[in-house]
């Protein structure tokens, strides 16, 4: 797999008033292709590696700088071209095919939404199921080193205990997870606090979720500001 040349400025195009790297070389597509699919307790696939070292290398320079937790829209960030490439790369038409492929689930035409964290707190990680707008989540974790007994994914088969696991998924630099959005799909980790950085993608029933929840984060950063200059 190539290491992206975003470096060299005459190389970048331009997306979505960002600059970005135009070729596809963040993510390992064959990799994708070959994970064995998980259905125990819900359909999953997780891929190690599937960001490449060189890769990673380029993102952790360019990932947005966070200072709090929780999760932030794209839109909400700034973020060198490299990551910009790589956001590009997670919304194409091939990533998707290759996901939905392994999953047999048609994604074909359906909106996109990307959030990211970059800060973890001690009650994040309560276990739940993703709403039911949603039709696949995808987590790439871009950690460099990760010691903590928390903050380590666990797939889950009930809903009330977070020992009940059949997969727990280090949040390791270039580790992907995918799963199907089901009533069922618990997940949830640990206690964790500190930095601990992931990109999340979903596949969405429609536009009008992505509207809502855009609207949901743009109030959430209203009230989080006048909260701040109250202090």
């Amino acid at each position: 797999m190539p290491v992206p040349a975003c470096r060299d400025k005459a190389r970048l195009e331009m997306g979505a008033g960002r600059p970005y790297c135009p070729r596809m070389n963040f993510l390992d597509l064959e990799r994708v292709r070959q994970a064995p699919l998980e259905t125990d307790p819900f359909p999953y696939f997780v891929v190690p590696g599937c960001v490449a070292a060189g890769a990673r290398a380029a993102l952790s320079e360019d990932f947005p700088h966070i200072e709090k937790a929780g999760s932030f829209p794209t839109g909400s960030l700034n973020f060198g071209a490299a990551f910009a490439g790589f956001l590009k790369e997670l919304e194409g038409p091939a990533f998707r095919d290759a996901v939905a492929g392994k999953l047999g689930i048609d994604l074909a035409g359906r909106p996109t939404m990307i959030t990211v964290r970059g800060q973890a707190r001690d009650s994040d990680g309560q276990i739940h199921a993703d709403s039911k707008t949603k039709l696949a989540t995808v987590l790439i974790y871009m950690n460099e080193a990760w010691e903590a007994p928390g903050g380590r994914l666990r797939l889950l088969r009930s809903a009330d205990n977070l020992d009940d696991m059949a997969a727990e998924v280090p949040p390791d630099a270039g580790t992907l997870l995918a799963f199907t959005v089901t009533p069922h799909s618990w997940h949830g980790h640990a206690p964790a606090s500190g930095p601990r950085r992931v990109v999340q993608l979903n596949w969405v029933r429609d536009e009008s979720v992505v509207r809502r929840e855009q609207a949901r984060h743009r109030l959430s950063a209203t009230v989080k500001r006048l909260f701040a200059s109250a202090k």
